[in-house]
């Protein structure tokens, strides 16, 4: 598909603004009297205002009465929780939060300084995270003296909008105390934020596209909602499930009400109350007032005791949902005919339609019998991205919710950043040091020849770019990243190459050379093209292969918990043994993209048959995703292993540069060796040549091992400490196995086989 044009905007790509440091989180410990976060299985304790951590030979089990083990010794947490603190015989692993709530953005870098002290030098994970799943976090390795001191540590790439930091010290036994910490980055000066209502006090629409009616109208004062939301079908009505939801700003549930019996026209769950436009009610003593009122008569649960907070709701509903990186400031007045607690979350499109459990408003309402206003910014990015209403769980107080209630919601509003919309384009140079400037990203303009082709270049004389993003927002930074555009397959520097492209956050398009670029948008088929028309292209290169052998030396390890569960009547522990216990990483020479083309070669054999899976991570260790180059077969004889690895998109944004292969799917301890290794761009060329070598020809820089439970992955050919003590590799040290090869737990009686030799436990 070859395209022609005459016309193209030629705009520069200037130096981000002066940047000013902003203090985003801080945390002084002898403010607190225990542990404020949430318990992990280990509780550090406050000792004359310190948090301290007493190391691996302790765990905590809280104080119940069904509680398995006990001692003298008791610890509370700031919230009055009460644990038991026990002695142990072997360290176990532990972990712990040591701050929570960061407000955070997406793609940013932020530095930690922490005060803290160890009883003896440790280096200790610190994992920033923002969830549990896959990719939500970035590991930190960070070292801790013996003396107090401000110790200092970076993350980049953060992807959520509200962060954690949690201590993640493993098996060692030394005591770390810390007295506070705070989280900062260095923050250009940006546009200021212009804000626009979308419920309007006169009633008009503001939004492009749509009639000015009064039903957007926020203050209950047009008369009653459009005919069609009141519609019934067999006593139901199921507008809610329709395509105009956001034409009613106020959505209700009761139970008794509206309620399908039938379940037939609405969807499959079982038969249950469902939303329909709030009344509209004069409110009492001021009847030139008119309000939303939501009448809760009936609280009787709808499947189980859970369900009792949400049997009864209410929702204020957006005309349209909210983009990924968007903020938006939600307001309104409420008040009840008697106090209590209202819990709230952020629903998809249709309310009643449940997206995420943290609305981002900062938890509960209290609701009084005297009116209160909210007003407050919610980031729609991550779990509530893409969300439309806010919803409010009316019997969520057990105390003082779940008796007949009216609530009552006046002057309702949402409001959002103004933004540009359309197609617009940023770029940067990894190599120059040539920073984005989202705020004053190129706009495209449309071929006045062509309807529905954008055109933009990027990149000026001085100026050249290798790496641009392409949104679809342009007017503030974490909306531009949320809102970008990723084509298909790897960029060329040639116009007739058309790559569709689909919506993703955080798409860094890495270019075929710096220069100034002509881009191409095609709406029509939703695909792009690029065209250096200035600079230093890429010229093919050889492919490299580097011969080094890598020898993994893989330990034997645990069982699993799946091959090995728990019995406590047989005195059987749960097995501990992880896959990854012993791995190898191939790491490449830079950070690579979600969506990058990739070729993987090398030869394989082992000194038996095993399996290992594979992951991505970003440096060693850093895990992003359970998805890599599949799963690699070993045998006794040398294999050539060829494949082509699409950098996945759950690594966007997230500094995925290697491949971690989990050489412990095995139990059994075994010898690994590798060769003659390649990882290469895929690219349409002659063979044996690429556009870019992702890993030397020679040296040892990009293969790390790692050789046993809690150890940490170390370059190959070097010997760091503590790695050259694994003696015995059949038999991990310090683990109690019965005759079955089942590791048993310390009070274990009778025959038991402890670093290879057997002994009798009476």
């Amino acid at each position: 598909m070859k395209k022609l044009f005459t016309l193209f905007a030629f705009l520069a790509v200037v130096m981000g603004a002066k940047a000013d440091w902003v203090e985003d989180y801080k945390i002084d410990y002898s403010q607190n009297t225990g542990f404020p976060f949430y318990v992990m299985g280990y509780v550090p304790e406050w000792v004359d205002g310190v948090m301290t951590d007493y190391g691996a030979m302790f765990k905590y089990v809280e104080v119940t009465e069904d509680a398995e083990e006990t001692s003298d010794v008791i610890v509370k947490t700031q919230g009055g929780v009460e644990y038991y603190k026990i002695e142990l015989a072997e360290p176990e692993w532990h972990q712990y939060f040591i701050a929570d709530g960061i407000p955070t953005e997406l793609d940013g870098t932020y530095t930690v300084k922490a005060m803290v002290k160890a009883s003896e030098a440790v280096t200790i994970n610190i994992n920033m995270g923002w969830g549990w799943s896959d990719g939500q976090s970035k590991g930190a390795s960070v070292s801790i003296g013996t003396e107090w001191e401000e110790v200092e540590w970076e993350y980049s790439g953060i992807g959520g909008t509200s962060c954690n930091l949690v201590a993640q010290p493993g098996t060692t036994t030394a005591t770390i105390e810390w007295k506070s910490l705070t989280v900062s980055h260095n923050q250009k000066e940006s546009r200021p934020v212009t804000w626009q209502q979308w419920l309007t006090n006169d009633g008009k629409s503001i939004i492009p596209g749509v009639e000015t009616e009064s039903k957007y109208m926020g203050d209950a004062e047009f008369g009653e909602w459009p005919a069609w939301s009141l519609e019934l079908t067999d006593n139901i009505n199921a507008n809610w499930r329709g395509n105009r939801t956001g034409e009613i700003c106020a959505w209700a549930l009761t139970m008794g009400r509206n309620f399908d019996d039938q379940n037939t026209t609405i969807s499959e769950d079982s038969p249950r109350a469902r939303p329909f436009p709030a009344d509209i009610e004069a409110e009492a003593g001021n009847e030139s007032n008119h309000l939303f009122a939501v009448h809760v008569t009936q609280i009787d649960a709808i499947d189980s005791e859970d369900s009792k907070a949400w049997s009864n709701q209410f929702w204020i509903q957006s005309p349209q949902g909210w983009k990924n990186g968007t903020k938006v400031r939600v307001k309104f007045r409420y008040k009840a005919e008697h106090a209590c607690s209202v819990a709230t979350q952020i629903h998809k499109e249709h309310p009643s339609d449940y997206l995420h459990y943290d609305s981002g408003i900062g938890g509960d309402i209290n609701f009084t019998t005297e009116w209160q206003e909210f007003n407050k910014e919610v980031d729609f990015s991550d779990a509530r991205a893409t969300g439309w209403s806010l919803a409010f769980n009316l019997c969520s107080d057990a105390t003082n919710g779940r008796t007949p209630n009216v609530f009552y919601f006046d002057d309702l509003s949402w409001e959002t950043m103004v933004l540009d919309e359309g197609f617009f384009v940023a770029g940067c140079n990894t190599t120059t040091g040539l920073e984005y400037d989202f705020d004053n990203a190129i706009q495209f303009e449309e071929d006045p020849g062509e309807a529905g082709v954008f055109i933009a270049t990027v990149g000026e004389k001085d100026a050249y770019v290798d790496q641009v993003m392409i949104s679809t927002i342009r007017g503030n930074d974490a909306a531009f990243k949320g809102a970008t555009l990723k084509p298909s397959g790897t960029i060329s520097n040639d116009p007739d190459e058309w790559l569709g492209y689909t919506e993703a956050s955080l798409a860094k398009l890495t270019l075929p050379g710096e220069g100034i670029w002509k881009i191409w948008i095609d709406t029509n088929y939703t695909a792009m093209a690029f065209e250096m028309i200035e600079g230093n292209a890429k010229n093919p290169v050889a492919i490299v292969t580097n011969e080094t052998v890598v020898t993994v030396n893989g330990v034997e390890r645990e069982p699993t918990a799946s091959e090995q569960p728990k019995d406590e009547e047989a005195g059987i522990a749960e097995g501990t043994g992880q896959v990854w216990d012993n791995q190898f990483f191939l790491v490449a020479n830079r950070v690579l993209e979600a969506g990058e083309e990739t070729v993987v070669e090398f030869k394989y054999k082992a000194n038996k048959e095993a399996k290992t899976s594979t992951q991505t991570h970003a440096q060693p260790g850093g895990y992003i995703h359970w998805a890599a180059i599949g799963d690699v077969n070993f045998t006794e004889e040398w294999q050539d292993f060829k494949y082509e690895y699409t950098i996945p998109s759950e690594a966007a944004g997230k500094s995925a540069q290697s491949i971690a292969f989990n050489m412990a799917e095995i139990k059994e301890a075994c010898d690994y060796e590798l060769k003659d290794f390649k990882w290469y761009l895929k690219a349409d060329l002659e063979e044996g040549y690429t556009w870019e070598n992702l890993i030397n020809a020679e040296g040892t820089e990009n293969f790390f091992v790692k050789e046993g439970a809690g150890t940490d992955p170390y370059e190959f050919g070097t010997d760091p400490e503590g790695i050259s003590s694994v003696v015995n590799r059949s038999i991990v040290p310090a683990v109690t196995y019965n005759l079955a090869g089942q590791r048993v737990a310390k009070d274990y009686k009778g025959i038991v086989v402890k670093n290879g030799s057997k002994y009798i436990v009476k």
